[in-house]
């Protein structure tokens, strides 16, 4: 199977690892590239652990243990010959034409995970700038796997073609490293959380965890500590008020609820008029939050009538600006059908 709908569950896919299907992905892709096959293929229960073999001091760190990186010969050059072919096919426009309707729908998502990854995977590995560094270049010669799928879809590669052993490894597992003598490849995560936009986003654990423990814990997409999130169940307005963090401050607050908070912290309306009350909260080393609050002019099916709470830019001095600035239009333009 291919396709759009195949490649966008390749990227999300979870548990694990079929890993037959994907050991014979990585012969195929050596010899595709015309190499012998790796001597040995180890795995690893994520790309930390990856690093860690591959890493100074690892087990698999000497090259004369795994020798050179091959990944230019099994993943780079096979992309670049594929594009260039359908480049060369679909000439400028239709090649543009052909990724909006292909990989282009995947990118941005499975980008944005690729670098949380890595960026995670420094955080947690590297000890010290040396570290750092040699980390970042290890990360240098992964094949990203299942989260190279968005070009994947593009190529849409089947029986035959050069990358028909990359795609078999991205269907079965994650990340993986190719070298002379061996090969590393990992298994897949075993949960994946991500809100409508496509961001890791969950507010009651990791949003990204692999079998080996490594993972990774976001709000909306907001990096955040995991012992943050277990918090976030036991929030007051004087924690809130008390976080020095701002963007951790807004996370407490979109998860307590800007109602909640106005209602408990003990606010006071900033201006009321026909439009709507206006509330504002002061945040140290933060812009302001400011809300509007608006009773619906339909009433609900018992006769009440709903409220909503709007939040406006923080300039905003008045509830009709207020409102007024949800519709796109200024304060002297607009006309509230019912008052609160």
């Amino acid at each position: 199977m291919t396709g759009q709908t195949y490649w966008r569950a390749v990227a999300a896919a979870t548990g694990g690892a079929d890993r037959d299907a994907a050991e014979a992905g990585v012969r195929l892709a050596y010899r595709t590239a015309g190499l012998a096959g790796p001597e040995r293929i180890v795995w690893a229960g994520s790309p930390r652990e990856a690093l860690r073999l591959l890493g100074p001091g690892g087990p698999e760190a000497a090259p004369a243990t795994r020798g050179r990186s091959v990944r230019d010969a099994v993943r780079s050059a096979p992309w670049a010959a594929e594009r260039a072919r359908l480049h060369g096919r679909l000439g400028p426009r239709g090649w543009s034409e052909h990724w909006n309707a292909t990989g282009a729908g995947l990118w941005e998502s499975v980008q944005a995970l690729v670098d949380r990854v890595r960026t995670g995977l420094v955080e947690e590995v590297a000890e010290g700038p040396a570290q750092e560094s040699a980390t970042r270049l290890l990360l240098l010669d992964a094949v990203l796997g299942q989260h190279d799928a968005p070009w994947l879809c593009a190529f849409d590669p089947v029986e035959g073609t050069p990358l028909e052993g990359l795609a078999a490894v991205a269907g079965a597992a994650g990340w993986w490293w190719p070298y002379e003598r061996l090969a590393v490849v990992c298994e897949r995560p075993v949960e994946l959380h991500r809100d409508e936009a496509g961001r890791l986003d969950r507010g009651d654990g990791p949003a990204l965890a692999y079998p080996d423990g490594f993972r990774l814990h976001a709000w909306r997409g907001m990096p955040v500590p995991g012992a943050f999130l277990a918090e976030l169940a036991s929030l007051t307005p004087e924690r809130i008020r008390d976080e020095e963090n701002a963007e951790l401050r807004r996370v407490m607050l979109e998860h307590y609820g800007y109602e909640r908070y106005l209602r408990e912290s003990g606010a006071s309306p900033v201006d009321r008029d026909a439009a709507g009350v206006l509330w504002r909260i002061p945040l140290e080393g933060d812009e302001d939050v400011v809300m509007v609050e608006v009773v619906n002019s339909t009433p609900e099916p018992d006769g009440t009538y709903r409220t909503y709470w709007l939040r406006v830019p923080p300039e905003t001095r008045t509830a009709k600006e207020g409102v007024a600035w949800t519709f796109g239009l200024a304060a002297d333009a607009y006309e509230p059908v019912r008052q609160t």
